[in-house]
């Protein structure tokens, strides 16, 4: 299917408004999408096993995978909960959304851009672990802050090292380090198959990813290049990657 512009999908979360549940996308994501990659955004629905898969891949050009306040089941890793007040975080519907569809997306040779929740979504869909609470892990870097003012929260926290000859480190320009923002409470415990880890924090945490062996573009980040995207040059470049790696 031809397009003027390449068409990216954006799995949705469900969120509720009042008593109703709602499929939602994050404001900035799709304005990031469509203002830097140039490309125009598409929601999908959070319907799970009832999603048309070859549907989509026929439709899409790419496939960005979101930040959320909600985390990935441990379940889809063979873990529990570590805490029971954890359960309000769960998406069971996006999980069942988002993990079949990554692997369709890169089987098909689809590009896919993961952030947070979308990272630790690629880690799981290739079988690896993830941290539920990254500082029970002794992990001491600000990889989670609260803050009155979102400047404050998406500000910058903390360096990550750039793996070298990385496709990240191409990207930027052949920089051995740069500094990121950090919301997350979650991260990678254990890494998955065919799966290179392209950015770590000082503490050891992997903070970018790369799919090996992919046909197309498929980099996943812990951080969030979507805030304020045109104000920072890794940020930009980044998303026009994506958006150039969704025209070919």
């Amino acid at each position: 299917m031809k397009h003027k512009r390449p068409i990216v999908g954006i799995p949705a979360c469900i969120k509720m408004l009042g008593e109703h549940p709602f499929h939602a996308v994050g404001a900035k994501y799709v304005d990031a999408v469509m203002n830097v990659a140039d490309c125009v955004p598409l929601m999908l629905p959070a319907v799970g096993d009832k999603q048309d898969i070859a549907a989509i891949l026929e439709l899409i050009d790419g496939l960005l995978l979101t930040g959320s306040v909600s985390n990935v089941e441990p379940e889809r890793y063979g873990k529990t909960l570590s805490r029971a007040e954890m359960a309000e975080y769960i998406d069971k519907a996006r999980d069942a959304t988002t993990l079949p569809l990554i692997q369709a997306v890169i089987a098909g040779g689809k590009p896919l851009l993961g952030i947070c929740r979308g990272f630790q979504e690629v880690n799981v869909a290739f079988g690896g672990t993830l941290h539920q609470e990254v500082h029970a892990q002794g992990h001491l870097m600000n990889h989670h802050k609260k803050a009155d003012s979102l400047d404050v929260q998406y500000g910058p926290a903390h360096a990550v090292k750039l793996t070298d000859g990385g496709m990240l480190q191409q990207l930027f320009e052949g920089a051995n380090e740069i500094t990121v923002n950090s919301i997350h409470g979650q991260g990678i415990d254990q890494l998955g198959k065919n799966l290179f880890a392209e950015a770590t924090a000082p503490d050891g945490l992997i903070e970018g990813i790369r799919v090996m062996n992919a046909k197309n573009f498929a980099l996943a980040v812990q951080w969030h290049p979507e805030w304020k995207v045109a104000e920072n040059a890794q940020s930009t470049a980044l998303f026009k990657a994506f958006g150039k790696a969704c025209r070919i």
